[in-house]
């Protein structure tokens, strides 16, 4: 294996057409990609995206819309509304990639400064870090699941099996870097949605209509509090890397198809697994409590017992597409807090403490979706904030970035944006203060603000609803457009 630094645009070493092919390492990080590397077409974008989204855990998911104790109908419009609407945030986000040429975090030091920045970034890596273990964690309880029903081989040896695999093939990816994720996420996106639909094939007997249609309807704050379920568990916390996949474009891409492609990929996939998922779920209530514990390995007692090695291999393959992502972009999340290591070295490292917080909920954990609500839940705040005042920070440019001054603090982006970091606090505390998390008790001090507002309390109607989310993405978005015009306006002015 090579390390090229010119592995931006290829992951194959250069030469004649006949020249024998090397695997390189990417070497691009957090610096702006030079034009000549820039390469592909919009179109490109669909395959990562689509691979990321395209695993069973959305078939189990269903079953946690349905616990909001909404219907089929609701929880289906409840899916297409959250997953099209929280991916097309990550499309905008992706937008930001095409314009500057450089990832995520880098680019909110034009919103929050070249230091102040180091906060989102943090704040991003948290989440990239937790939903790469949550993946990882999912492939292994499900291996154990499958081999537990074959035969032949134990919980422990089986656990470790699956284990060994999406480490190596996630960590292995984050090192590769970019070519080599887009050409593992083509590979997967074939694979799974072969092996999904053949899933979904076998298991359709188990649906019964009859049973569904009786399912009663739901409130409205049910209804609301699915919708914002789905948007924290799909679309959200993919905002702050969605230009990590966009920044070797060339410019001249059409920022419509940039937008679309993104949303598109992203969104196909879910909305068919979860809609199948809420089907299954409402028809066998066994199922729906079993989902509770192992999200993925409850799928298989559908399958008869021929199809779960095929299964073990599109749920294993699926949940790598996202862990993979999540990954490399922790990783240049890594950086731009300004640890001083290659790009490929943080990937190794960031993976390390993906181990770390694997071995932890597989071995160690007493349950693993109470741990998982409670992290979605917590960290979903602020990140709604700093979407919201990201994404207002891209409707307000109207120029591309100065790339110079994205990496120098008494540049035009300045040091550290005071505006923004209050905004991120404000729509925090709002937010948290909306939302309630019963799933430790450390996180018992959330919704303060239910009772004060006249919601119902900790306890009343609106508790579930979880509005602390949208309110976090409305202000921060808001309260940056209307703060930050003039700001932008004279950067934009001083960037030529």
């Amino acid at each position: 294996m090579a390390v090229s630094k010119n592995s931006g645009n290829n992951i194959l070493a250069k030469g004649s057409k006949n020249a024998p092919k090397r695997l390189v390492i990417e070497r691009n990080g957090t610096n702006v990609i030079a034009e000549p590397e820039r390469k592909g077409i919009a179109r490109d974008l669909f395959w990562p995206w689509f691979a990321a989204n395209v695993s069973v855990l959305g078939v189990s998911f269903g079953s946690f819309f349905l616990g909001f104790g909404i219907s089929f109908a609701q929880a289906a419009f409840a899916c297409i509304i959250s997953v099209v609407f929280s991916f097309l945030l990550v499309g905008f986000v992706s937008l930001a990639g095409k314009r500057g040429s450089a990832p995520t975090m880098i680019l909110t030091r034009a919103s929050f400064g070249v230091k102040g920045s180091k906060v989102p970034s943090f704040l991003s890596y948290l989440v990239l870090v937790g939903w790469e273990t949550v993946l990882c964690t999912l492939a292994v309880l499900a291996t154990a699941t499958v081999f537990a029903r074959i035969g032949g081989i134990g919980a422990t040896p089986a656990k470790i099996l699956g284990f060994l695999v999406v480490i190596v093939l996630t960590i292995g990816g984050g090192i590769l870097g970019f070519d080599a994720i887009m050409k593992l996420q083509s590979w997967i996106t074939f694979a799974t949605t072969v092996l999904t639909l053949g899933y979904m094939t076998l298991t359709f007997k188990h649906i019964h209509m009859h049973v569904i249609n009786a399912v009663h309807s739901g409130s409205v704050q049910g209804f609301i509090g699915a919708i914002v379920f789905g948007i924290a568990v799909f679309g959200l916390g993919w905002t702050n890397s969605g230009a990590d996949y966009s920044r070797y474009l060339p410019r001249t891409t059409s920022s419509r198809a940039v937008v679309g492609w993104t949303t598109l990929g992203a969104s196909l996939a879910p909305i068919f697994l979860v809609i199948f998922g809420v089907l299954l779920a409402a028809s066998d209530k066994n199922l729906n409590s079993k989902i509770a514990a192992d999200p993925i390995g409850a799928l298989t007692t559908l399958l008869p017992l021929w199809y779960l090695i095929p299964f073990a291999i599109v749920a294993i393959l699926g949940l790598v597409g996202g862990s993979v992502l999540g990954n490399y972009s922790s990783g240049l999340a890594l950086l731009s807090l300004g640890l001083r290591i290659p790009r490929w070295a943080a990937a190794g490292l960031d993976g390390i403490f993906m181990v770390i917080g694997t071995i932890y909920v597989v071995w160690f954990a007493a349950n693993f979706i109470g741990p998982f609500q409670g992290f979605l839940i917590t960290l979903s705040v602020p990140v709604a904030g700093w979407a919201g005042i990201f994404l207002a920070d891209v409707a307000l440019r109207k120029k591309d970035y100065r790339e110079y001054d994205l990496y120098n603090p008494i540049g035009i982006y300045g040091s550290t944006n005071s505006k923004s970091i209050a905004l991120l606090l404000i729509s925090s505390i709002v937010g948290w203060g909306l939302v309630t998390n019963t799933f430790a008790s450390w996180l018992s001090w959330q919704g303060y603000l239910l009772a004060p507002l006249r919601l119902g309390g900790k306890q009343g109607a609106w508790a579930w609803a979880n509005l602390g989310v949208l309110a976090a993405l409305a202000i921060g978005f808001v309260g940056y457009y209307a703060t930050a015009r003039s700001d932008v306006v004279r950067q934009e002015q001083n960037s030529y």
